[in-house]
């Protein structure tokens, strides 16, 4: 059954249909052909998928972002990371970067941060006579941070399946953020010196002083939601409200950027990008189900103890497979179905969970920016009018980057741990 399955899906796939309707497809002719269940089992599973608390966080964080992005949060972060980065040559893709670091640790989703910072960002880049599709390959990649750094839309996800502390996985994204943060910083810098780009990126910013102020508010709202979290006042789904009210209440109020009529416009679009991730969320519970059901993640767990000698070569076979998944197979559902395998593996090896979570959201962060399917290449090119073809030969660079910065979270586990180890260990 779970081979039929999985070839159903794979040919559904190629024949273009929407991931969810492909696992949903082939887990009802796993549910028809090879067990007795009656067919009301497939809606009762999808009702078990989505009846879980933290899983309330995603449409909270989805609804915030796009609050911050039509209330003017983006735009002043984006002047308060160039008042800090943008002096030097090659200072406004560095300011990018940095933005969307910050917005990642407000936003949760990276296709928000793409759009968010995206639009004032591409813009200003092409201005300063940056190449169109080198704006949106930046963009699109640096707004992948928005699922490394905390909150973390497949961290949330991850933490659900596999029973791993949301919390844990939240602080150990930070270390790989940063780290995978200032090595994109570092490319750019470079990249603009031997292309002699960005001369003039200092033009035009603001004081450090008086571009703080400006985003005060902005960049209060991590320490209200991140610090209401690792203060032990909130939990994760109970921040994503707080996190709606606060953007709600600075974008009416502060910055007066949203009005009513702004609003049914930003809850309808919260409401779509919600409904789309949790219907990928509930197809792909219903999938690994019937998965389980077969003793799959065992199996496959005891021939990967088999197959590899040592942690080492696990993780590499584990980074190699799933960055071949990434590429076609939405984030969502491949957490959902692959981490409860996986998992069970690591544990076998005597990998810590939070640190293996970390390494799989990392690499499957990779799969929004690599072809075909990368969510993020398509936001970026939307934003800046260009195809993703004219992205390829920058993108490679950053892909490359990327790996690179996934190999070292991947051996240096210190990176991604010592927070955890020190605040609940």
């Amino acid at each position: 059954m779970s081979g039929v399955m999985l070839t159903v899906m794979l040919v559904l796939f190629a024949a273009s249909v929407p991931v969810a309707i492909a696992i949903g497809i082939a887990a009802v002719i796993g549910i028809q052909g090879w067990t007795n269940f009656p067919l009301i089992v497939a809606a009762q599973q999808i009702y078990v998928a989505l009846d879980k608390f933290p899983l309330a966080a995603i449409p909270f964080f989805i609804l915030a972002g796009n609050l911050m992005d039509i209330g003017g949060i983006s735009r002043r972060l984006v002047a308060f990371a160039q008042s800090i980065v943008g002096g030097v040559q090659g200072g406004l893709p560095a300011t990018c970067v940095v933005t969307c670091m910050i917005f990642a640790a407000i936003s949760g989703s990276s296709v928000a941060t793409t759009f968010a910072v995206g639009t004032v960002m591409i813009p200003a880049l092409v201005r300063h006579g940056y190449p169109v599709a080198f704006a949106a390959a930046l963009q699109a990649t640096a707004a992948e941070l928005g699922v490394i750094i905390p909150p973390s839309i497949p961290m949330i996800l991850y933490g659900v399946t596999t029973q791993t502390s949301i919390p844990e996985l939240f602080l150990a994204g930070f270390g790989p953020g940063l780290f995978i943060g200032g090595a994109l910083v570092a490319t750019v810098l470079i990249w603009c010196r031997i292309k002699g780009w960005g001369k003039q990126d200092g033009d035009g910013r603001l004081a450090i002083r008086a571009a703080t102020k400006q985003a005060g508010f902005a960049l209060f709202m991590p320490v209200v939601v991140l610090g209401g979290i690792y203060g032990g006042v909130t939990t994760p789904t109970e921040a994503s409200v707080i996190a709606v009210f606060y953007a709600l209440l600075v974008g009416l109020f502060f910055h007066r950027e949203i009005g009513v009529r702004d609003l049914y416009p930003i809850f309808r679009k919260s409401v779509i990008s919600s409904a789309v991730i949790m219907f990928i969320i509930a197809c792909a519970a219903m999938f690994a189900y019937l998965l389980n059901r077969q003793g799959v993640p065992d199996a496959a767990a005891a021939w990967m103890v088999q197959i590899f000698d040592s942690p080492a070569l696990f993780l590499l076979g584990v980074n190699l497979f799933l960055f071949v998944i990434g590429m076609f197979v939405e984030t969502s559902a491949s957490i959902i179905v692959l981490a409860p395998i996986l998992a069970d593996a690591a544990g076998r090896f005597g990998i810590d969970g939070v640190h293996f979570g970390t390494i799989m959201v990392v690499n499957l962060a990779l799969g929004m920016i690599t072809p075909p399917f990368g969510v993020n290449l398509f936001a970026a090119a939307q934003v800046a009018g260009c195809g993703v073809d004219q992205m390829m030969r920058y993108l490679v660079v950053f892909i490359a980057v990327i790996f690179a910065c996934l190999m070292v979270v991947t051996y240096v586990p210190a990176l991604a741990l010592t927070l955890p180890n020190l605040l609940f260990r």
